[in-house]
């Protein structure tokens, strides 16, 4: 089968990925974290996220409290208990910091749920409406993989600054954006031969196409390997690629992150950008710290994937990494574990014309987080 007949038969199964779950983005993603003023504090500073709403004693909820924030379309919303015990309490004793919730927005919540459950999820959420002056919004969640959820939301009514039960977070604080536009694709690790069950409820319940799948061949290095598969719903604006444990002679990065996050969970959040350079530079000049190839890896590199509108120079000083797909190149890098617990990292992206994920650096890249794993004591 020549390339362009694979290209298209791929293309008319994505649109067929049946469009009962029509999905108009991620609405935000919301972390558990053990300190919410001080993790806002950090993805302010740090990554350039811009306040947008709060609610906590102030607004009347006396468990919980929460800041959201905002750069372009990337929501974030960072929640902390105010008591002990309880759900939340739970996760984060349990998983360190982490995402909790991958909101996805919607016309309609209440055809979501129904959809999704009636097709096997699993209720985390029957529908509800929340309504204030501003307006209403209609929520509603279902199960994924370990303790993450979907929540859905549907928003049309509303002109508020979040939902209804948040305030207007208006500091003086406000550091400068870094340039990051939206959630590219958000990746989920799953246990030992999990991952198949995950793209099939993907697949079934929620209506995605598998995009792309890598095996142990594709991703391995001397000791470590992974297998991974992406699914994408009919529109392409949301993909997550889900990935599992390989054999290999030591233990991997996922078996890492499954034993410090005590089971399955969302691995990293791939932000997308329109100038990686720039926005690389800011985020090193704020702390961030990134992942490191070594040098060695820019000698070849063109050779590999072809010319490129950048000078490699700054690509390199900065260990930005480059791969090509035949529909073009794309840029990415990858933080260090931004928690304590080595689980969540956030990876940096900008597309030039490339629909893949990087496959060629693979081999790059795990050797570099097996040098941290090193580090660390746990490969």
């Amino acid at each position: 089968m020549s390339h362009d007949t694979t290209s298209l038969k791929l293309k008319k199964e994505v649109e067929a990925a049946e469009d009962f779950l029509p999905l108009l983005g991620t609405d935000y993603v919301e972390l558990y974290v053990g300190n919410a003023k001080q993790a806002a504090h950090y993805y302010q500073s740090a990554w350039g996220f811009q306040p947008v709403a709060y609610a906590g004693l102030e607004t009347g909820r006396k468990d919980s409290v929460s800041y959201v924030l905002q750069q372009d379309k990337i929501r974030i919303v960072l929640t902390s208990p105010l008591k002990e015990g309880g759900e939340i309490n739970e996760h984060i004793e349990k998983h360190g910091d982490g995402v909790k919730v991958v909101a996805l927005w919607v016309d309609d919540a209440a055809k979501s749920y129904e959809e999704t459950t009636k097709r096997g999820a699993k209720s985390f959420m029957e529908p509800k409406t929340l309504e204030d002056k501003h307006g209403k919004v209609v929520l509603s969640g279902i199960h994924t993989y370990g303790e993450t959820v979907h929540v859905f939301v549907e928003r049309g009514d509303y002109e508020g600054a979040f939902m209804p039960g948040f305030k207007v977070w208006n500091p003086e604080y406000r550091p400068e954006p870094v340039g990051l536009k939206f959630i590219d694709h958000m990746v989920g690790n799953v246990g030992w031969n999990e991952m198949r069950k995950w793209c099939e409820f993907y697949a079934k319940v929620m209506g995605f196409a598998q995009l792309v799948s890598f095996d142990d061949k594709d991703i391995s290095t001397d000791y470590t390997a992974l297998m991974s598969k992406v699914m994408s719903n009919g529109n392409g604006r949301i993909k997550f690629p889900i990935n599992e444990p390989a054999e290999g002679k030591k233990k991997s990065q996922i078996e890492e992150y499954i034993e410090f996050y005590n089971g399955a969970g969302v691995q990293h959040i791939a932000l997308a950008t329109d100038n990686i350079i720039e926005t690389v530079s800011q985020l090193k000049s704020r702390g961030v710290e990134f992942l490191h190839v070594p040098d060695t890896y820019y000698d070849t590199v063109l050779d590999r994937v072809g010319k490129i509108d950048e000078d490699l120079k700054p690509l390199q000083e900065l260990g930005i990494l480059i791969d090509r797909d035949d529909e073009g190149y794309l840029l990415q890098l990858f933080t260090k574990p931004v928690l304590d617990r080595p689980t969540m990292f956030i990876e940096i992206i900008q597309r030039k014309g490339a629909k893949s994920f990087g496959k060629g650096n693979f081999k790059a890249l795990f050797e570099a987080i097996e040098r941290e794993q090193e580090m660390r004591g746990t490969l």
